[in-house]
């Protein structure tokens, strides 16, 4: 199984398993622990003592906050036992394949096929003023098969 359908199926079972698309009460639900503070990049997701640990920079506006999360929670899902740290304009343009499934893991976890659907008559920077989502994340879910 490929990376994209791994990725795919963990935020399927999340959401069937939760009930929800919010990447803070699924870290709630699976006893990740997240804190916000005063961090130099905007997020970090660290493994340590068998916990995983979400950390998130207190600058972020809550839209920033979700994706940062979505983000770090896909590591914490896909690659527990690494640590990794999210800067913003760099981490949607790094090649490394732990970036990319955690990209991958917020793009399916926030923007849905649903909308997708509804934004499909809009441009790219309509679809992204709606949504408060950047470019280069919904650039990565419209290039992705839409159905589970």
């Amino acid at each position: 199984m490929g990376d994209v359908e791994r990725v795919k199926r963990m935020v399927a079972s999340c959401i069937r398993k939760f009930g929800t698309t919010d990447p803070f009460e699924i870290a709630d639900q699976l006893g990740v622990l997240y804190q916000i503070g005063n961090l130099k990049c905007d997020g970090c997701y660290m493994f340590l003592k068998n916990h995983r640990y979400i950390f998130l920079s207190s600058v972020l506006n809550r839209q920033e906050l979700i994706l940062v999360m979505a983000h770090e929670l896909g590591h914490a899902l896909l690659d527990r036992k690494s640590n990794c740290y999210f800067i913003r304009n760099k981490t949607f343009l790094l090649n490394s394949k732990l970036e990319r499934r955690a990209n991958l893991f917020a793009a399916y976890l926030l923007i849905s096929d649903e909308m997708i659907s509804e934004y499909k008559e809009c441009t790219i920077e309509q679809f992204c003023q709606g949504t408060g989502y950047p470019k280069e994340l919904v650039e990565l879910r419209l290039k992705q098969p839409t159905a589970f």
